[in-house]
This record gives C-alpha cells, structure tokens and sequence, in this order.
C-alpha cells in the first residue's frame, strides 16, 4: 500500500515540465499523512482537499481547478483500493472458514473410520 500511495503522491506532484514537479520531502510527507488520515476517517475533509489543491497547484503550476481534479482523482482510487483490500479479505476469510470446516468434517470421517477399522481388527483377533 505504501508503494501505492507514493505513486498517487507523485501523480499529485506532476507538473507541466518535468523541472516543476515537487520533490520536497516535507511536502510529500504531508501529503501522505493527508492521505493516509482518510483511511481512518473514511475521507479527506473538505479543508484538506482544498488546501492539497491549493499545494499542488502552487508547486506544479497548474490551475487550482485541475489540481482539484488531481485530488479528487487520488482519493477516488485510493478509495477503490480500499475496497479491493476489503474484498480480498473478504475472500480469503470466506476460503479460510470452508477449508476449516472441510478439515473438521474430514477428520471427524477419520476417527470413524479408525474406531470402525479397530472394532472389526478386534473382532477378528478373537475369533482366531
């Protein structure tokens, strides 16, 4: 996910020359706290996403308007990111709960088989 977020943080960044992008570390870090509250709260507030549009408009010389779209465009697949995670893990907790119920199920098969494997072995021990 981390990896993720620096490349959402360097599409925000990207300017109209390449000499224009921002690589100040401060900036870029704030920027990835921004994102990352959005985790925790669900979305970025409004007062961020302005303030982001106003940062990267500033740094990368594009108009605030497109910078808003740039923000809007990150928290957008930051967003579908999220919810891919989610149904992943979704998936995988549905997988992991069928194949515990299948080991469950196969080794209670087994004692049967074994307790009735033991009876008949015992039966035919005294009979001989």
């Amino acid at each position: 996910m981390a990896q993720s977020r620096d490349y959402d943080v360097d599409t925000l960044y990207r300017g109209e020359k390449p000499e224009m992008a921002s690589s100040d570390p401060a900036v870029r870090t704030e920027t990835m706290r921004i994102l990352a509250k959005r985790i925790t709260n669900g979305d970025v507030p409004a007062g961020d996403r302005t303030y982001l549009a106003q940062l990267i408009a500033s740094r990368t010389g594009i108009s605030q308007d497109d910078a808003q779209k740039r923000v809007d465009n990150v928290v957008a697949q930051e967003k579908d990111a999220e919810a891919k995670a989610r149904q992943a893990a979704d998936t995988a907790r549905k997988s992991a709960s069928a194949v515990s119920i299948f080991s469950a199920l196969s080794m209670v098969i087994g004692a049967f088989i074994a307790s009735a494997a033991a009876a008949l072995g015992g039966s035919l021990r005294d009979e001989v």
